[in-house]
């Protein structure tokens, strides 16, 4: 017997007030179990529960056909989410933050970085000149692409040694090779980026790591607690109209997360497209270990890491400073306490 959409709402109410697990969610049948997902440098470990959730078919599990458009930049994926050519978007999760300042209820439903993972980065011939931040005057900083979390937390970084964040020049590179030959060229004098392309440029003595927010401590050093990263984020009359749809999601990137914190990264290596690698197996699993640590344990963003990010923010952005986001409505937990029960 097929369920209809009235059907699934329906059981969804009911497994909410019971209680019921993900495991019953499965067996109903999504709205929309054909989708659209938006992201910006699916290759870059930022993203790497994406490409866990695809190559391990937690998506197909959950009786979902994801179609993944790879933008140049979380910036371009936001706006096809806005412009309606995607459902849902894997991207930063300040993005709420500027949606909802902006009166748009974009929401995130589950957090899949619970630090950013970025390095701000000086190619190595200009390290004895430019040794921290406020250096960056005049520079050319190369970021995934202008607006994203690369050239935001370059910016803020700039903000907080003295600096506005138009005294630098931002320059969109992409990521993967093109992000490496950014800096080999010479094409920019900086990089705010992320692994594996820091791994492959520090294995190459082509940069000097100035930030670096891989790790719980850099994390701290630049931004004074916990950041939210990368989440899955979506238009919150999506989530009502497909909440069945919505958790089937949400599992998948739960699953993806749950195997990440057991994985070897030589597991990683084996299962991502062989391009991701750079040429570089070792040095891939390298960024792979550097990068463990970044992958959220709960899918759940803290808030005060939510305040943080809205700080940060508040500082970098003039439209943003006299705001006032009530942040309960930038991260929707239910779906992920749901998968968490179950995963």
């Amino acid at each position: 017997m097929k369920l209809t959409r009235r059907d699934a709402l329906a059981a969804l109410a009911a497994s909410t007030a019971v209680g019921l697990s993900p495991a019953t969610v499965l067996a109903q049948a999504a709205e929309k179990p054909k989708l659209t997902l938006g992201v910006g440098g699916k290759p870059l470990l930022y993203y790497l529960p994406l490409t866990v959730a695809e190559k391990k078919g937690f998506f197909k599990d959950q009786g979902l056909d994801v179609e993944i458009n790879d933008f140049g930049g979380g910036a371009k994926s936001l706006q096809a989410l806005v412009g309606g050519s995607v459902d849902v978007v894997t991207g930063a999760y300040e993005h709420t933050i500027r949606m909802q300042a902006k009166g748009q209820d974009i929401r995130a439903v589950i957090e899949l970085g619970r630090f950013p993972g970025i390095v701000i980065a000086v190619r190595k011939d200009l390290a004895d000149k430019v040794k921290t931040a406020a250096d960056f005057k005049g520079l050319k900083v190369g970021v995934t692409a202008p607006g994203s979390s690369t050239s935001l937390t370059a910016q803020y970084a700039m903000v907080k040694a003295g600096l506005k964040p138009t005294d630098a020049a931002f320059i969109g590179v992409g990521g993967g090779a093109s992000a490496v030959a950014a800096i080999k060229q010479k094409q920019v004098d900086v990089i705010s980026h992320l692994d594996p392309v820091i791994s492959k440029l520090e294995a190459d003595g082509d940069i000097v790591s100035l930030i670096d927010t891989r790790t719980e401590a850099g994390t701290k050093a630049l931004f004074g607690g916990s950041n939210p990263a990368a989440v899955l984020y979506l238009k919150n009359d999506f989530a009502e109209k497909n909440p069945v749809t919505t958790q089937k999601l949400v599992n998948a990137f739960m699953k993806a997360l749950k195997w990440l914190e057991t994985a070897k990264p030589e597991e990683v290596a084996d299962l991502v497209p062989q391009e991701y690698l750079l040429g570089d197996r070792p040095l891939y699993i390298r960024a792979v270990k550097n990068s463990l640590e970044s992958y959220s344990r709960t899918g759940i963003a803290p808030p005060d890491g939510m305040k943080s990010m809205y700080d940060s923010l508040k500082l970098l952005d003039p439209e943003l400073s006299s705001s006032n986001v009530d942040l309960s409505k930038t991260f929707i937990d239910s779906f992920a306490k749901k998968a968490a029960s179950g995963a």
